[in-house]
């Protein structure tokens, strides 16, 4: 009797189950597709990283190639770059994050007083423009603008507050300050969508409620609507702490000269001449290893931080 029970219930559980998935059979049309990619091209390739600890060539295959264990995370730890990359790398997403996180936010929330819901779309548009360019266009209108012919050059002597030309992009310690301002420009209005999309939920009724009691428009901002975001803001500082050795490629590759390579070689850019144009892919693949895991570790950390002072749980 107890196992045609068990049977029964079992039954009864997989009709549920067929019912469901055929109810959401149109749902499961659009989720399948990214699912089957994202395995192919994310999980599937997770086997490639053991070449991290094997001397791998393109003349050989992976598991024939010969085993070295932690040879290569040596090498990179006791190569002449190793603190000059890890030095640029935290130092300029630390700056991009210790004024472009809070520079999203501010910038969000001056959108969402915009009364007018033409002119608040038009800023809206405007702030996002930038993301939509590549760093190639990007790119080459910094290094027109910054010139010693360029536009800011010509302004400042224009105006007299310099007698000579600055070489921006051929002075390396002017590179940190251009390339966290240019990515800031580049990244701020993009990345208020979630802050913005967040104000919307807000109950209009809290900001009714505070200007009866008299509430200052500051005050309104910062007893009801950052605080009414703070779980999308912890979930962003995680992300971007995440991301803090993950540097801009792109920007990166289009803002370097010879002249400014030790201030701006990131590790990212290391890892990109070391596997693609100088065929070390087993070198590479260890750098690209110990970065993320890294990674992990700093989004574990900022999570367990937000979690303290906020007493809330982002994941």
């Amino acid at each position: 009797m107890e196992t045609q029970e068990i049977i029964s219930v079992n039954n009864k559980k997989k009709s549920k189950f067929l019912k469901k998935l055929k109810a959401q059979s149109f749902y499961q049309v659009m989720v399948w597709p990214g699912i089957i990619l994202m395995v192919i091209f994310n999980f599937i390739p997770l086997y490639g990283i053991i070449i991290a600890f094997k001397d791998y060539s393109v003349l050989d295959t992976i598991s024939n190639a010969e085993w070295v264990g932690t040879q290569y995370f040596q090498e990179f730890f006791s190569d002449s770059m190793f603190w000059t990359v890890m030095s640029n790398t935290i130092g300029i997403s630390f700056f991009k994050l210790l004024i472009g996180f809070p520079s999203a936010i501010i910038l969000a929330v001056l959108i969402n007083e915009i009364v007018n819901k033409k002119l608040k779309k038009l800023v809206q548009t405007i702030s996002y423009l930038p993301h939509f360019l590549s760093w190639v266009i990007l790119g080459g209108m910094f290094i027109t603008w910054l010139s010693d012919t360029g536009l800011v050059n010509n302004i400042l002597l224009g105006s007299g507050m310099i007698d000579q030309p600055i070489r921006f992009l051929t002075d390396p310690d002017k590179y940190w300050a251009i390339a966290v301002i240019s990515d800031i420009w580049k990244e701020v209005g993009w990345n208020t969508i979630l802050y913005i999309a967040a104000m919307t939920g807000i109950n209009p009724s809290l900001y009714e409620a505070a200007r009866m009691d008299g509430a200052t428009k500051f005050q309104q901002i910062t007893r009801i609507t950052i605080p009414s975001i703070r779980h999308i803001i912890a979930l962003t500082f995680v992300l971007s702490v995440g991301g803090l050795l993950g540097s801009n490629l792109d920007q990166t590759l289009v803002l370097q000269n010879p002249v400014n390579y030790q201030a701006s070689e990131v590790i990212n850019s290391f890892v990109y001449r070391m596997g693609i144009q100088q065929g070390d892919f087993s070198y590479a693949t260890a750098v690209g290893l110990f970065v993320s895991v890294i990674s992990l570790l700093l989004v574990v950390g900022s999570h367990l931080l937000t979690k303290k002072i906020s007493d809330e749980s982002v994941f």
